[in-house]
């Protein structure tokens, strides 16, 4: 049986935990064993353990279902009134923003104006637990590493997507496998900024419908 790579597990096991809690319904251990199909409980239990220690997920307690996401510490961070971008386009970012209809109140260290906020069409990220209609927050820059969650813009469409840098060329490649990687011409690519935050209005997807 061949083995998978070193923290593969522990990356799968994150995800899962990470889509649940964002969903507002967090798994027990033995739901994570069955959706990862691990053989044995005790599996999950080490590496759960081991993304607390991490900081990566917290615990709440003795509770099945008392995994967390790690708490931010915003408490002395200025609050900034980020613009909210129905649609990225082509041309230039600056005037997008300038021509934006609504805000957010977010806090953050980083400046007004290297902010911006995006709202997500589609479920092509929904195994990074982003969804459709939840409002990514993105810092401005014009690169990102390999494996940065990042806006982008190709052509004139903008797209959020994990960024792959292979040998010869970049990938967006999404987090559900009913949708393919784009191979973008690197000349029509451009990095708008790195996904830092993610906001949802569950009163909302509930208003509108969600189960």
């Amino acid at each position: 049986m061949k083995r998978r790579p070193r923290g593969a597990t522990r990356e799968k096991i994150y995800r899962f935990m990470r889509q649940r809690i964002l969903a507002g319904d967090p798994p027990t251990l033995r739901e994570v064993q069955e959706a990862l199909e691990i053989r044995a409980i005790r599996t999950v239990q080490v590496h759960l353990s081991k993304l607390v220690s991490e900081g990566q997920l917290r615990k709440l307690g003795t509770q099945s279902r008392g995994y967390r996401l790690p708490l931010a510490s915003k408490r002395n961070q200025p609050t900034r009134f980020v613009p909210i971008l129905g649609q990225v386009q082509a041309g230039e970012l600056t005037t997008a923003i300038e021509n934006a209809e609504d805000h957010i109140a977010i806090q953050s260290r980083h400046a007004t104006e290297e902010l911006f906020a995006l709202t997500v069409r589609g479920d092509s990220m929904k195994g990074a637990g982003i969804l459709e209609g939840d409002l990514v927050i993105v810092r401005r820059q014009p690169t990102a590493e390999s494996g940065d969650i990042i806006v982008a813009l190709v052509e004139d469409e903008a797209t959020v997507k994990r960024l792959k840098h292979c040998r010869d060329s970049i990938e967006l490649c999404p987090e559900n496998p009913d949708f393919e990687p784009i191979i973008p011409d690197p000349s029509k690519l451009k990095i708008l900024g790195k996904v830092i935050e993610l906001r949802r209005d569950f009163e909302a997807t509930t208003s509108n419908g969600g189960g």
